[in-house]
Parts: C-alpha cells; structure tokens; sequence
C-alpha cells in the first residue's frame, strides 16, 4: 500500500507540495480552511477531506503546512485526538523557536510523535519535489518519514533531535534570504531615485564576488514589477520577526533583522501584504 499522508493547509507551498507527494506515488489527502484551494489537488488525484480530523483519521503520516502557530494550533487542536497510535506529526510550517515549543507540547500532551521540519524553498521547489527540509526529531521516526521528504526535497539535513532543531536552522538560513531581498530593494531603488537604470547595478555585480542569484532574481522581478508571489510579502514579515525573537533570545541584537522587517510592514500596509516579497522595495518609499 502506498504511504497515507495528510497535508493540512493548501496555500501557496502546500499545494506544491501535494503535487510532489501525488507525483511520487503516496496516497494524498488535503484539508483547507478555503476549499477553493483544493479544486486542483482533487483533480490530480488527492481525497479532499471535509474537516481537519477526517482528513488525518487514517493516515500513516500528518503533516501541517498553515501560516503561523496560532494557525496550526488551532487547526491541530480539532485534528489531533483523531490521529491513530503511532502515527507522527510533521510540521514544516514556519513557526519560530518558541512556536515550535508550543506545539510540540501539544502533540507530547497527546502522545503524537513530533517531527520539527521547515523546509527552505519556495513555490517552484515546492512544486518540483526539490525543497531542503531541515529536519529535528528522534530517531527512531526517521524511517518513517523518509519517503515523504524525498517525495518533496531534493534533500534532508537532520539538523539533531530536539523539536526546534530544524527551526533553528531554518530561521539562521531565512535571515540571510529576507537581508538579501532587503538590500537587493534598497540597493534597486536608490538607483532608481538617483536615475540610474538599476539594471547597471544588476549587470555591474554580475559574475563577480559581490553577486548573488538571488539578487539577480529578486532585483529583476523589482525592476519588472512581477509579483507573483513566489515566497508572499506577509510570510518574510512574519518570518524577520520571528528571526529578531530567537536573536534576542539567544543574547543577540536584532536592530537590523527589526529594520528589514519594518519595511515588510511599511510594504504591506502600502497594499502588497498578497506579493512577492520583492514588493519590500514599495516599503522604502516616503
């Protein structure tokens, strides 16, 4: 029989993610709050559930893929007595540290096994089965959820064995994607309000120490004004929050990761909450 799983939340990483557990052979079954999210995911194959407990009632793997940690917690609290024994729960969603806690004393509350997996990628990785999951969790589940990590990354990196192993991980690599977007922003729109083509700074950093392909891609979807969110403005808000946190709980000044998440809000408050989180180069203006 082909691996169960169900995949709570069919947003913009979740569906990809279904598709590459659908294309991989696994039997899928997905749950969304707005159902009109899982239209596409019924075609291709997946049994849409009416509610979060029938959707993870015979499972052999669950999996949580919602906005925050109130979203997750409130999804699991209707889900989790559902859960048959010995069936582990796999949330990949981005949470933060102490979000992680939280939920992995609800499923230790109710003797789920707990598997911290955010994932670095977005919409294409998810799309294509080749997102890195960051994986914390014990041992002896790891055989179980292999073949739904390989259905969705093109690699695992078992970060330890602790919940918030892999969130650890994940924020420290997320610090990096949302500076670099940042600067990519300040950096495109300096140009622009100086009159300078921004494409010239694109091109002059091109191939050299200085570049990056992700400021290559993020620059042009700036100069171009493609949107189309690919990780969403409202998700690098939240997630450079999330990163000043565990900074600042570990001891550390988190001056500049609170600046770079000021101008997400100024972004989002500006009406691209919905975009890409390029759009952070409408949060520099004045």
């Amino acid at each position: 029989m082909a691996l169960r799983v169900a995949l709570l939340g069919t947003g913009l990483m979740g569906a990809g993610m279904a598709r590459s557990m659908l294309r991989a052979g696994l039997d899928v079954t997905v749950w969304n709050r707005s159902v009109d999210k899982t239209t596409d995911l019924g075609e291709a194959g997946a049994r849409v559930a009416t509610d979060p407990s029938d959707a993870v009632r015979d499972a052999d793997i669950v999996v949580t893929m919602l906005f925050d940690v109130e979203s997750v917690e409130a999804v699991m609290a209707e889900a989790i007595d559902a859960i048959a024994d010995g069936v582990p729960w796999v949330q990949t969603s981005t949470v933060g540290i102490a979000g992680t806690e939280r939920l992995a004393a609800l499923a230790a509350e109710h003797d789920v096994a707990f598997v911290d997996a955010p994932v670095l990628g977005t919409r294409a990785p998810a799309e294509n089965g080749a997102l890195t999951v960051l994986a914390g969790g014990p041992v002896d589940v790891r055989d179980q959820v292999a073949p739904l990590f390989d259905a969705i990354g093109s690699s695992t990196v078992w970060v330890g064995e602790k919940a918030g192993d892999g969130h650890r991980l994940k924020l420290v690599a997320n610090s990096w994607v949302l500076s670099i977007t940042t600067a990519t922003a300040q950096a495109v729109g300096m140009a622009q309000h100086l009159d300078i083509d921004p494409r010239q700074f694109l091109d002059s950093i091109s191939g050299g120490p200085l570049d990056c392909g992700y400021a290559q891609l993020k620059g042009d979807a700036m100069i171009t004004g493609s949107l189309d969110p690919s990780f969403a403005l409202d998700g690098a808000a939240k997630d450079s929050g999330l990163i000043a946190d565990a900074m600042e709980g570990a001891g550390m000044d988190a001056s500049v990761m609170r600046a770079i998440r000021s101008r997400f809000v100024a972004a989002s408050d500006a009406g691209y909450s919905d975009s890409d989180m390029a759009a952070v180069i409408h949060g520099f203006e004045t």
